[in-house]
C-alpha cells in the first residue's frame, strides 16, 4: 500500500469521478484506475461503485474512509513537522446554503487564504440534503447550513452550532413597512413574495409561520444572496435569518432593511457540518476554526451594538 493510492481516493471521492481526479492529479485516467484496482485487491474491498456517470465511493469505501483520512492528516502533520510546503496545495470543497456568507463565509476564507496561499477553497451553493449527501460520501469537507428548533444533524454527521438568530422580514429601502418597528405575518401575505425553493429551511419555515394562507411566491430562488438581490431591486420582499443580512453589503449601504416579526418566536442556527471522522486534514480543520472565531467575533459584535442601543 502507497500513501499515493490513499491520495487518489481521496480525490476520486472529492470530485466525483476518476476522469475529474486524473485531471486534478495530472494523472491518466488508466493509471489512475489500475493504482486504485491494485488498492482494491490488496485490501480486499471494492472501494469504487464504478458506473457510466462516474466512479462514487461505495458503502466498504465509506466505512474505511475516516481511517484513510486519519492515515492522511497524520502525512500532512509529518509533512509540516519536516517543513514539506506541499501540504497547502490542495483543494478544500466547501457547500452552503448561502446563510452569512459575507458576514461569516467570506471573513472567514479570507483569513485562511493568508495562512495558506496554495490551497484552494472551492465554494459550492447546494441544497441542505444534497449538502449533507456529499459530507457522508466524502466529496465535501465542510457544510453550512440553516436549521430549526429540533433539526438534528443526520447520522454520520457532527454540527457544530455557529450562529443562532430570528427570522426578520427583509424589505426594500424605502417600503411601507419599514415606516413600522415590527411587521406582522397578516401584512406580509399582501405582498409580492420572493420564496426560496424547497429544500432550504426557510422554505419550509414559511410555510410553517404562514399556515395554510402561504403568500402566492412572485419569484422562487435559491439561497440568500439571490434573495436579498431580488429584494433590493424592489422585485418582492422575503424572510431570512437575521444573521444572513445584518452587515451584508446590501444592508450596510441602505439598499435592504429587515424589520422584526411580531410575535416570532423561532430560532434559526447556522450549523458547520462535516463528517465524523477520526482525524480532518489540518488545512480542513483550520478553515473550520476560521469559521468559528469569525463567528464568535460577530456575536460579540452583535451583543456590543445591541448593549450599545439599549
Amino acid at each position: 500500500m502507497r500513501i499515493e493510492q490513499l491520495e487518489y481516493l481521496a480525490a476520486v471521492t472529492q470530485h466525483g469521478s476518476l476522469r475529474r481526479a486524473s485531471e486534478k492529479l495530472h494523472l491518466s485516467q488508466p493509471a489512475l484506475s489500475e493504482a486504485l484496482t491494485k488498492l482494491e485487491r490488496e485490501l480486499r474491498v471494492t472501494l469504487l461503485d464504478r458506473r457510466r456517470s462516474g466512479a462514487r465511493i461505495s458503502r466498504e469505501g465509506r466505512e474505511l474512509l475516516p481511517y484513510m483520512t486519519e492515515v492522511l492528516a497524520a502525512v500532512d502533520r509529518l509533512r509540516v513537522a519536516a517543513g514539506d510546503q506541499r501540504t497547502d496545495t490542495r483543494v478544500i470543497r466547501v457547500g452552503t446554503v448561502h446563510a452569512a456568507t459575507s458576514t461569516l463565509l467570506v471573513p472567514a476564507v479570507r483569513v485562511f487564504q493568508e495562512r495558506h496561499p496554495g490551497t484552494t477553497v472551492e465554494v459550492l451553493t447546494m441544497q441542505q440534503a444534497q449538502i449533507d449527501e456529499a459530507l457522508a460520501e466524502g466529496t465535501l469537507d465542510l457544510g453550512l447550513v440553516n436549521v430549526l428548533d429540533g433539526d438534528d444533524a443526520p447520522i454520520g454527521l457532527d454540527g457544530i452550532d455557529l450562529l443562532v438568530g430570528r427570522p426578520v422580514a427583509v424589505l426594500p429601502a424605502g417600503h411601507k413597512l419599514t415606516a413600522r418597528p415590527q411587521v406582522t405575518i397578516e401584512e406580509l401575505r399582501l405582498e409580492r413574495f420572493v420564496m426560496m425553493r424547497a429544500g432550504y429551511v426557510m422554505h419550509r419555515y414559511v410555510h410553517r409561520a404562514f399556515g395554510p394562507e402561504v403568500p402566492p411566491a412572485a419569484h422562487s430562488t435559491d439561497g440568500a444572496e439571490m434573495g436579498k438581490a431580488l429584494v433590493a431591486e424592489g422585485i418582492g420582499v422575503t424572510v431570512l435569518p437575521d444573521y444572513s443580512v445584518h452587515g451584508d453589503p446590501l444592508h450596510r449601504v441602505g439598499l435592504i432593511e429587515t424589520r422584526p416579526i411580531v410575535g416570532e418566536q423561532t430560532f434559526v442556527t447556522l450549523q458547520l457540518r462535516q463528517r465524523k471522522t477520526l482525524q480532518q486534514p489540518l488545512p480542513v480543520r483550520e478553515l473550520q476554526s476560521a469559521l468559528v472565531a469569525r463567528a464568535t467575533a460577530y456575536r460579540t459584535a452583535n451583543e456590543k451594538a445591541a448593549g450599545a442601543a439599549s
